[in-house]
């Protein structure tokens, strides 16, 4: 297993050099953080600010020197390139306080989407063509068909809805009963479990909002995957030999159905960072979506690079980790 985990961590390491140079060749063609900054100006910059400009954010280099120049400092460094606001500080600053904060938001709503899925899944599977397998067939449909940004307004709206009906509830801090804006409260409470608290409210609307887009397709899939292995040869064989049906359920289908379960989460997870960008605009998250919002805004092309760059890594690991997890439910995979 752990010959596996190394070989597959080696395999990565092209996929993210070639995800870099993607990440920023586009940024490059696309974006002019330079002429952002000083467009518009009365009166005009002089011409010897804006190349000295140009020079600290080492736009006066070719194409492939600025490329190394910019993996290089990631690599020794973790410099992901000068900020357009400020040559005090750099993009890492402001990203990695970025990926903190979205952070909480995605682990929350992949853990739950993914443990709702499998759970429905499964029970529909096994209680094919019921009442409760038309209803979650039902539900699954119905969240696939709304757009993430309404299912996040909506569930805005309610609560501010709720807060202004019980006016008794909300907290002294203001920011009500349910928070429907920020990751956490302008006045967070003094004591730790009154900020854990705080955190944990303020988590809620953003993580069932993108918790409900992931798990419509999810458990879709797990039903599916699910249908498949109670139809299996082997399964047959297991209830044929008098086997208890949790048993066969358990042991038997449920760890073959979760293998391909796998492959559909570790790809979830690029679709759940592209949705925690809508999320975090509507509940007005100072995250990974905010920041990026920011950067195409500002023109901000090393800010786009880096968010690139980053969420590339984040996919990257998740496949790793999903390979890896193959190898726990199959153990033809660890010893291939």
């Amino acid at each position: 297993m752990f010959a596996y985990t190394i070989r597959r961590l080696l395999q990565a390491i092209p996929i993210l050099l070639v995800a870099s140079f993607i990440a920023f060749w586009l940024a490059s063609v696309s974006f002019d953080p330079v002429a952002t900054k000083f467009a518009g100006r009365n009166p005009p910059v002089p011409r010897q600010t804006i190349l000295l400009e140009r020079h600290r954010m080492h736009m006066d280099e070719g194409f492939f020197t600025q490329y190394f120049g910019w993996l290089k400092n990631i690599v020794l460094h973790a410099d992901f390139g000068p900020s357009i606001e400020s040559s005090t500080i750099n993009v890492r600053t402001t990203l990695l306080h970025a990926v903190t904060v979205t952070a909480r938001l995605v682990t929350a709503a992949l853990v739950i989407s993914v443990v709702l899925a499998v759970l429905t899944g499964v029970i529909s599977a096994y209680k094919q063509y019921t009442w409760f397998d038309y209803a979650m067939t039902f539900i699954g449909f119905l969240f696939l068909a709304m757009p993430a940004f309404w299912i996040a307004t909506l569930l805005k709206q309610g609560a501010i809805n709720f807060n202004e009906a019980f006016p008794s509830l909300n907290r002294p801090n203001g920011s009500g009963f349910i928070p429907t804006i920020y990751d956490r409260s302008t006045l967070p409470p003094a004591d730790f479990g009154g900020q854990m608290l705080d955190y944990f409210l303020h988590l809620v609307l953003p993580t069932i909002s993108l918790s409900l887009i992931n798990y419509a397709g999810l458990s879709r899939f797990q039903r599916s995957s699910m249908l498949e292995v109670l139809n299996s040869d082997y399964v047959r064989l297991a209830r044929a030999k008098g086997l208890r049906p949790r048993t066969v359920m358990v042991r038997h289908a449920l760890r073959t159905a979760l293998i391909p379960m796998t492959t559909a989460t570790s790809l979830t997870i690029a679709v759940t960072l592209g949705g925690a960008v809508i999320t975090e605009t509507v509940f007005q998250w100072r995250g990974m979506g905010d920041f990026l919002v920011n950067a195409i805004n500002n023109g901000d092309r090393f800010g786009v690079q880096g968010w690139l760059l980053l969420a590339g890594f984040i996919v990257v690991l998740g496949n790793i980790v999903a390979d890896l997890l193959y190898g726990v439910l199959d153990p033809r995979i660890r010893y291939a």
